[in-house]
């Protein structure tokens, strides 16, 4: 059995028995095996933080005992709640993005999304084919604002 195992001096095959070699670094897992081992325990690590996470109450919203709710709230409300009118206007509804906005035509992975934050086909992707609503020279003017930043000298006492 052991000779099975041992085919060169100080190489094992892999403990998940896959055919590669495996190495005392690594658990006597080949690198595929280890990274597939080491990437699951991982995965589950990070759902049992998540998971205590969201059991543990939130310092910034404590709970109310029943005895510290006033008594209107403990009350029945009898009366639907009117919904509340919002007076900004909702965001304009942003177009299917399987389909060209200027000619409706299918994109599928050819498509083409605008710094106007509109879907274009290969014809009308460029700005001035489809009358792009982005500013391109304040974008310009903006980042070349953020890249070169004023440079006064200090002020130095003549002599």
């Amino acid at each position: 059995m052991e000779e099975e195992q041992r085919c060169q001096e100080g190489h094992l095959l892999c403990a998940n028995n896959c055919g590669f070699f495996g190495s005392p670094a690594t658990m006597n897992f080949c690198s595929k095996c280890y990274r597939d081992i080491s990437l699951k325990e991982e995965q589950a690590s990070s759902a049992k933080m998540a998971v205590e996470k969201s059991l543990l109450p939130s310092s910034s919203a404590p709970f109310l005992l029943p005895s510290s709710i006033p008594e209107p709230f403990t009350t029945a409300i009898e009366t639907p709640l009117a919904p509340a009118e919002d007076s900004s206007p909702s965001p304009p509804a942003r177009p299917q993005a399987g389909r060209c906005t200027a000619c409706r035509k299918k994109l599928g992975l050819t498509g083409f999304r605008c710094r106007c934050g509109m879907a274009f086909c290969g014809n009308h992707h460029h700005p001035e084919k489809h009358g792009c609503s982005f500013d391109y020279k304040a974008a310009g003017r903006e980042a070349i604002k953020r890249a070169n930043p004023v440079v006064k000298a200090a002020k130095l006492d003549k002599i």
